[in-house]
């Protein structure tokens, strides 16, 4: 990789530092608001530092004659993700004395929007360290949805380029300039933060908790401020996360076209109509299967069902009581819900709606082949031609897919864990859902207990997959490093 190419992602990597710099001020305002000066410290040193880095590398100069070629995004896209882990986890080291071990995977696991936590005693920590692993949950929600619409179909990765006419076609779709669509994605975002923020107030949480919530809502993250998850509020904050979990997990291109006049975005799309229907059908029957083995009442049953049940399709990782415990159904259930994620364009991880359904298509076209073999069977999806790149495309991603759970499953097996917490812990990092089963990391537990080593595989495995597999891998290439 030539020298001015490093410098203008160095330059570019500058500004995310000074950003996140900034980002810092919002814990320091709200630990002043709840007058807990004395926790201030960590996050101003932590600040400091993060802005002399970012400064440092900005100040080099960007070179005028270097232009970032398709194959420069993969490093920049993997190291941007990289350094604001290592960075934001400067407050956690300061101020709760954690490892950087355990720092870095609070980080990465918030960054990527996955919701797996190592910290205990929530309830009772600080506000500054509650409000910053939300508020980095939030940020790597709106940075994924900016990355899935605009650079993994630039780049053809796992299939994206399915979406390239919506989302990185801003010309003639959506609105006129690319700027303009990330600034129109970036309102709607907040629009629907500020919305759930006011809807899990008037459910009965105070400010501070509707705002840490709603956080890590609406970017379908997961993150709580007590150990119990949602579990501690009240029957109708279950119903708001319920509902702005299914919001966040649509694409937020459609939303925008519904702001430009095309009503019919979102009920018109197939992949939409698809995650909708799932989620409905799946909450239903996990809710009747609840109802009849065991005690709850119907509305209770229908409630705790649909809200696990949806915080793992739309991979948030909320819980309400420990699923896993529920029986042998509900916990292969939950098993195969981990890998299912929601739409493409969202904030949520997963395989996505859309690649099921294009294996189905797929599947349905060959079965009709074989049947008429002399027929011409044209394979579409949403109004797209399914021709051979973007089949392969899917295939490869879903064969890295399954291929990265399976060896970081046999991974943390050879670091002395039990057979389900290695499988289900590679299946939610990879899938940036947060909670595995049984009882170490299921939805009463957390990471806490794990080794270190098996942390930073864990922390590995939810960067894989919240950049889409191939754009970490193809970094690990001879070619990629070829002149």
């Amino acid at each position: 990789m030539a020298l001015p190419t490093l410098r203008t992602i160095a330059f570019i990597l500058g500004i995310f530092l000074i950003t996140l710099s900034m980002a810092m001020l919002v814990p320091m305002a709200t630990l002043l608001l709840m007058e807990h000066p004395e926790d201030l410290q960590a996050f101003i040193w932590s600040a400091l530092i993060t802005f002399s880095s970012g400064l440092a590398m900005v100040l080099q100069g960007k070179p005028k004659d270097s232009q970032l070629r398709p194959r420069d995004m993969y490093m920049l896209t993997t190291s941007i993700w990289l350094m604001v882990c290592v960075y934001a986890a400067l407050p956690m080291i300061f101020l709760h004395h954690m490892s950087f071990t355990d720092a870095f995977f609070e980080t990465m696991s918030g960054i990527t929007t996955t919701g797996g936590t190592v910290l205990v005693g929530l309830d009772s920590m600080s506000e500054g360290i509650l409000i910053w692993r939300s508020l980095l949950q939030w940020i790597g929600g709106i940075g994924f949805i900016a990355m899935g619409v605009a650079i993994l179909p630039l780049l053809r990765v796992g299939g994206m380029r399915l979406f390239q006419t919506e989302s990185s076609d801003w010309g003639e779709k959506v609105v006129p300039r690319s700027h303009m669509a990330a600034k129109s994605i970036a309102v709607v975002y907040l629009i629907l933060t500020v919305a759930c923020v006011l809807s899990y107030w008037l459910a009965g949480m105070d400010w501070f908790d509707a705002i840490n919530h709603a956080l890590t809502t609406v970017s379908t993250a997961g993150f709580s401020t007590s150990d119990s998850s949602l579990a501690n509020f009240s029957n109708a904050s279950h119903w708001v996360a319920v509902v702005f979990m299914v919001l966040g997990g649509i694409p937020f291109v459609l939303y925008v076209s519904m702001l430009r006049g095309n009503r019919k975005a979102v009920i018109r799309d197939q992949q939409v109509r698809g995650y909708l229907g799932a989620v409905l059908l799946i909450s239903l029957v996990t809710s009747l299967w609840l109802w009849l083995n065991s005690d709850y009442a119907l509305l209770d049953a229908w409630r705790i069902a649909t809200v696990n049940v949806v915080s793992i399709i739309t991979t948030t990782g909320f819980a309400v009581g420990d699923y896993s415990a529920w029986g042998g159904f509900a916990f292969m259930l939950f098993f195969y819900l981990t890998f299912m994620g929601g739409c493409s364009g969202s904030t949520t991880g997963g395989l996505k709606i859309f690649r099921i359904q294009v294996a189905y298509t797929l599947l349905r076209s060959g079965l009709m082949q074989l049947i008429h073999p002399r027929a011409v069977i044209k394979q579409q999806y949403n109004g797209h031609a399914l021709d051979e790149e973007i089949v392969r495309s899917i295939l490869t991603f879903s064969f890295f897919f399954t291929l990265t759970i399976a060896a970081l499953a046999l991974a943390l097996a050879m670091l002395g864990l039990d057979p389900i917490t290695a499988l289900t812990g590679a299946a939610t990092a990879v899938c940036n859902v947060g909670p595995g089963l049984g009882p170490i990391i299921g939805p009463a537990g957390n990471f806490s207990s794990l080794p270190d080593s098996a942390k930073w595989l864990l922390s590995f495995g939810m960067l894989l997959g919240r950049l889409e597999i191939i754009t970490v891998l193809v970094l690990v290439t001879r070619a990629f490093w070829r002149h």
